[in-house]
């Protein structure tokens, strides 16, 4: 199976003065007026060029397919040759369209769509998750995701703050966000390459970040999560779903019941494990409602509802 993969790689040589082509003009164009009409402006605010200024835009720099090409490890673009650090060996691909783009700390970037051979999955297991805050995800099997980046980093960010120190504080926020990345991308790809099945839990992060709960709701990462296991779980041709999580933390996974022993409430928030007091099965809160996730998205497929 044939899919297009975005690379992203690190670029080593600065260039100032680089003179842009028509093409690269166009897609600028086109974005502005994708822009305007997304947020129905009749124009939009100038970019703000000053470094000194908190509100400094990024910069970047789109092209087309061919635009930019491989030599001898240094990327060919407009009369420009630009070294970067190869991780993923571009010689073996043909590049597509993409762009240059800046981080916060001033980094420049080369992103660039390919085209990869994508193996089917082999898994033949099924696995639900419970989506949570303590760990920000929970599988039905035990595997757990932890979370709690930021509030990890929270006192060395502080400090950097009240110093004023401003590249020691987007150092920090690089490090928390890659660090994120990186479990995530493991996790989703380990599940992926175990399972044929997926369920998740319809946990809503944006009515979450309403709440005192926000910081962590953020630092979780939710909604990253589940966009890398959709598209992972599509490209290996398995299932993935979301489903309703609604009392699934209440039910007992083992009788289908909701005891009067299950956690409720604000109260049951500090409940961390629980027995049923109809069947007397022990469970793991956070286990026990990625087990009736799981089983609710089974029942969804056995009643036939389209899933991919």
């Amino acid at each position: 199976m044939e899919a297009v993969k975005t690379l992203k790689l690190r670029i080593k040589d600065k260039h100032a003065g680089v003179q842009v082509g028509s093409a690269t003009v166009q897609l600028v164009c086109e974005e502005y007026a994708t822009r305007r009409k997304q947020f129905k402006k009749s124009r939009l605010n100038w970019r703000v060029s000053s470094r000194k200024s908190a509100k400094h835009s990024l910069g970047w720099v789109p092209f087309k397919a061919g635009g930019a090409k491989y030599k001898a490890g240094q990327i060919a673009f407009v009369g420009h040759k630009f070294g970067l650090w190869d991780s993923y060996g571009l010689s073996r691909f043909d590049l597509r369209a993409g762009s240059f783009s800046q981080d916060a700390r001033g980094r420049w970037y080369l992103n660039v769509c390919v085209k990869v051979d994508v193996p089917k999955s082999e898994g033949v297991g099924s696995v639900g998750i419970d989506l949570g805050l303590k760990t920000a995800a929970t599988c039905s099997d035990g595997e757990e995701l932890a979370s709690g980046l930021y509030r990890k980093h929270e006192g060395a960010l502080g400090i950097a703050q009240r110093a004023g120190k401003k590249n020691r504080v987007r150092a920090i926020h690089a490090k928390i966000a890659n660090t994120r990345k990186d479990a995530m991308h493991k996790f989703s790809t380990g599940l992926v390459a175990r399972n044929a099945a997926i369920f998740v839990g319809n946990a809503q992060a944006g009515a979450m970040v309403k709440t005192t709960m926000a910081k962590s709701t953020l630092d979780a990462g939710w909604s990253m999560l589940k966009t890398m296991l959709e598209y992972k779980s599509h490209q290996a041709g398995i299932v993935f779903e979301e489903v309703n999580e609604a009392y699934t933390t209440q039910t007992c996974s083992g009788c289908g019941v909701i005891p009067a022993s299950s956690p409720k409430g604000r109260t049951g928030l500090r409940m961390r494990r629980w027995t049923c007091c109809e069947c007397g099965a022990e469970h793991h809160r956070d286990v026990n409602a990625a087990r009736n996730i799981a089983a609710r998205g089974h029942a969804r497929l056995a009643g036939g509802i389209p899933v991919l």
